[in-house]
């Protein structure tokens, strides 16, 4: 039986599709790590699925409570203000329904090693 708790990925969303793909590989990564988990993706705006209807994909799919990621780099206005709201809001149509707001990625040395292999790859 899968973890009643799922893990929903959010970013911003874009016109170009290219861009609104790399959430879903993003997870799917996750999803292969963690099997037993239900992992859903949505975007803040502009592109399909919403916020919304992430959350409801995850209770689609069981879950009782959702640990949600705002995959940006930094706190700033959408991660401390737009996607609390839009999550205050679809919870309207899930009473009960815990949804747990992650800080976005931030400063981590990992991230370091990932800009440092993106400059190395130019060489």
């Amino acid at each position: 039986m899968k973890n009643p708790s799922a893990i929903l990925l959010v970013d911003h969303g874009s016109r170009v599709e290219s861009a609104n793909r790399l959430i879903e590989n993003v997870a799917e990564a996750i999803r292969e790590r963690r099997p037993d988990s239900v992992v859903e993706f949505a975007h803040m705006e502009i592109a399909s699925p919403s916020i919304a209807e992430g959350i409801s994909a995850c209770v689609t799919a069981g879950a009782r409570s959702i640990d949600l990621h705002p995959y940006f780099l930094a706190a700033g206005r959408h991660t401390r203000e737009s996607i609390p709201a839009l999550v205050e809001k679809a919870l309207e149509k899930h009473p009960g329904l815990d949804v747990r707001i992650s800080d976005p990625l931030g400063f981590h040395p990992r991230i370091i090693e990932v800009v440092l292999e993106r400059i190395e790859a130019l060489e």
